[in-house]
């Protein structure tokens, strides 16, 4: 696990993996595949073909994007395996995270449900044992994440985690702002390949 890299190449979303979340959320996830395409950024997520995670795998690939999944093999009929995308089938949930981390060099959570919460916590936690310092954007329409951001709080006032973890993430509540927020540029969407349009 290293820290940041100077050049933003790749982003890890993590996602929910449900068909029956809401269209906007559906529509924003598709949003960002396709701004991290025109970014010129490689999409590394969990290699199904459903719920955010599908939408956004499948935009970015249909916008020329470059997108790499990586799928434990018993979730394959479960989460639609999208083949039109390169695939890594691993083993277990732990090897797909840890190929995940290692091929990414930022980091975006979307909406998602219990598994996301997993991931997130994680690499929140390695965060904090300072095993990496790789940027995380929360997307939180409606303030979506509002409610695990107070419980992280809720540990800092009780003196169980350090104040300083709160700075750990940016969370965002517009879609168009994610990629601003991982490349740090608040205005223009920049990366060192190209400025990159959310259509």
């Amino acid at each position: 696990m290293g820290l940041a890299p100077a050049n933003l190449e790749s982003v890890c979303v993590f996602c929910g993996s449900s068909d029956a979340a809401d269209p906007p959320l559906l529509a924003d996830a598709a949003r960002l595949g396709r701004g991290l395409a025109a970014a010129d950024l490689t999409l590394i997520y969990g290699g199904g073909g459903v719920g955010l995670m599908g939408a956004c795998a499948i935009a970015a690939h249909e916008a020329g994007g470059r997108v790499l999944g990586v799928i434990p093999h018993f979730l394959k009929e479960k989460e639609r395996r999208l083949d039109v995308v390169e695939t890594v089938v691993v083993s277990s949930m732990h090897e797909r995270k840890q190929i995940m981390f290692e091929r990414s060099d930022a980091f975006v959570v979307l909406p998602g449900g219990i598994g996301t919460l997993e991931e997130v916590v994680e690499l929140l936690s390695w965060r904090r044992l300072d095993l990496h310092a790789k940027p995380v954007v929360f997307f939180s329409p409606n303030g979506f994440w509002e409610p695990l951001f107070q419980l992280f709080q809720h540990t800092v006032d009780h003196q169980l985690t350090p104040a300083s973890f709160m700075q750990s993430w940016i969370s965002v509540e517009r879609i168009e702002d994610v990629i601003p927020a991982l490349v740090g540029a608040p205005g223009d969407i920049q990366t060192p390949a190209v400025a990159a349009r959310m259509t």
